[in-house]
């Protein structure tokens, strides 16, 4: 059995769930509401206030759903409730970042600036100029939001310069050794 999967998840008192049709589950707290529909090879059962998920057999690609499920709605009821964030830094001379209204704009050494546009559910915060905040409720989208801000420019391995997760350690390379 799945050790994760036979863990309950217990929602906090100020969320609300509900298993519809379809293994679709329709999470709701005080940041908002998240829906998704799960495979119908697991089983999940709301208990007042406990999710239990269950599985029918012990095959290879059940047993993966079974944790995979119960981790997923475990999120769910944490974002709805808490939220996620991720921060980013900007290193390098020059490059920074802002914001215009929602908008995320960034000068990352290019000749033009970088607008980034918040999709649903997402916000952005700049404490500073060189700290980029990612907020929302679903954490795979604030996570993607994430990766898709850092892959604008990356950090380059010479000097470390662009665009790194927070406490991101950056192996930098020794340049050219003139003789």
């Amino acid at each position: 059995m799945s050790r994760i999967g036979r863990l309950p998840v217990e929602l906090p008192a100020n969320v609300t769930a509900e298993v519809n049709p379809g293994n679709e589950v329709v999470v709701k707290g005080p940041k908002g509401e998240l829906r998704q529909k799960f495979s119908n090879k697991v089983e999940i059962k709301l208990d007042g206030n406990v999710i239990h998920v269950t599985r029918a057999s012990d095959d290879k690609q059940i047993r993966a759903l079974h944790g995979l499920t119960r981790a997923m709605i475990a999120n769910m009821a944490h974002g709805v409730e808490v939220g996620y964030s991720k921060e980013l830094e900007i290193v390098g001379v020059g490059f920074r970042a802002q914001l215009s209204g929602k908008k995320l704009v960034m000068n990352l050494g290019f000749t033009h600036t970088v607008e980034v546009e918040p999709k649903e559910g997402i916000s952005f915060e700049v404490p500073s100029q060189t700290q980029i905040i990612v907020k929302g409720i679903d954490k795979q989208m604030v996570g993607q939001v994430a990766a898709d801000i850092r892959a604008i420019k990356p950090p380059e391995p010479y000097k470390g310069k662009g665009i790194r997760y927070a406490g991101e350690y950056v192996a930098l390379k020794e340049g050219k050794s003139g003789m």
